[in-house]
């Protein structure tokens, strides 16, 4: 019984010992990490925001006067320009019409032609003493009376001619046609609801997009500043870039239902890469920080609130709290270390404060 009593002591001292021997071999074992070396450098400040592609103009064409279509003179989605023959309205009655108008005031205006000839006569008349002075004076409001009627002759010639140019609708903006929503031998009412053509402005075009009421401060320090703030419009994945445009305005008050302010940017727009209404990603450009130190933002770590690296000194890791501040590109900006140091960028879940490392890369410039 003694004997297996000694047994078991030496067994488990024997197991025990050899634990021991693991830890400390694993405690002596260096870590495998590859790093990076903080630089100095600038980085961008942006504030990203979703967004709608907004025409800066979009017509919706209705007619003025009352008749049959005869003309379609364009093509659905057609590129059209201010001042193109779009569609016709028979004018042919407008132009019995101006005809009529026409007519009167050219037979008022003899009649004027007349009264003021008369009125030189009585004038001379007058003076030898042949007419009395109450014909004369008769004659001279004869003649203003007629000069009126001439004048509401020449409004109604300029009325009907208007009838007439209204039979030819031309493109007030130029832009893209939609679909044709008229055939002809449509009869159309003036004034009437009834859309003829509808036309977009592709460019420029802009983008409205909002920006939370806290952002605003930034935005407007560097307005006051008469800076121009560049935008930049990515597609719905927010991986490809389709366009870059500016900050053309800030609506002039806050929803107070979401705390945000409607902004307005505008693009060229030459290719075409924006649509009406199509929902993009928009990044504006707020600030551009100079001079600070950055690293990797893989390399900064998190500990509940607090973040902090993993800094490289003499093949031995120690921690370092940082406070981050922005990021782009895969960069961020730190404040807490130097540009220079070197930094652990892997075997995150391996490492701890004093723990012994093997780099396997050159410490390379993270820039």
């Amino acid at each position: 019984m003694l004997v297996l009593i000694v047994v078991l002591i030496w067994v488990h001292h024997d197991k025990k010992s050899a634990a021991t021997d693991a830890a400390r071999r694993a405690a002596s074992a260096a870590i495998t990490i590859t790093s990076s070396t903080a630089t100095k450098g600038d980085i961008n400040v942006y504030l990203d925001a979703i967004g709608t592609v907004t025409p800066v103009y979009t017509v919706s064409i209705t007619s003025q006067v009352t008749g049959p279509v005869t003309e379609v003179h364009f093509k659905e989605g057609q590129l059209v320009h201010k001042g193109d023959l779009l569609l016709e309205i028979d004018s042919r009655p407008f132009r019995a019409t101006l005809l009529q108008a026409q007519g009167t005031l050219e037979h008022d205006q003899n009649v004027l032609a007349q009264a003021q000839m008369d009125l030189t006569r009585f004038q001379a008349a007058v003076a030898r003493n042949a007419v009395a002075q109450q014909i004369v004076d008769d004659q001279e409001k004869l003649v203003l009376q007629t000069q009126g009627t001439v004048k509401n002759d020449e409004g109604a010639v300029q009325f009907d001619q208007i009838q007439v140019d209204y039979c030819r609708i031309l493109a007030p903006i130029t832009g893209q046609v939609g679909l044709r929503l008229i055939d002809p031998g449509n009869v159309v009412q003036s004034a009437g609801s009834t859309v003829l053509a509808v036309i977009t402005q592709l460019q420029p075009i802009t983008v409205i997009f909002t920006l939370p009421e806290d952002s605003l401060g930034p935005v407007l320090a560097r307005l006051r500043d008469k800076a121009v703030l560049g935008v930049d419009a990515f597609d719905r994945a927010a991986q490809t870039k389709l366009a870059s445009g500016q900050l053309l305005a800030l609506d002039n008050q806050i929803d107070t239902t979401t705390g945000t302010v409607k902004v307005r940017a505008i693009f060229d727009n030459n290719d075409s890469a924006l649509f009406p209404n199509q929902f993009i990603n928009s990044r504006l450009l707020v600030n551009t920080l100079k001079g600070v130190t950055l690293v990797p933002a893989s390399s900064v770590q998190q500990n509940g609130q607090s973040s902090f690296v993993y800094v490289i000194q003499n093949n031995v890791a120690h921690v370092h709290q940082v406070k981050a501040g922005v990021t782009d590109s895969g960069m961020t900006q730190v404040d807490g270390i130097n540009p220079g140091d070197v930094l652990a960028n892997s075997s995150f879940d391996k490492l701890q404060d004093n723990a012994k490392v093997q780099v396997t890369n050159p410490s390379a410039p993270a820039r």
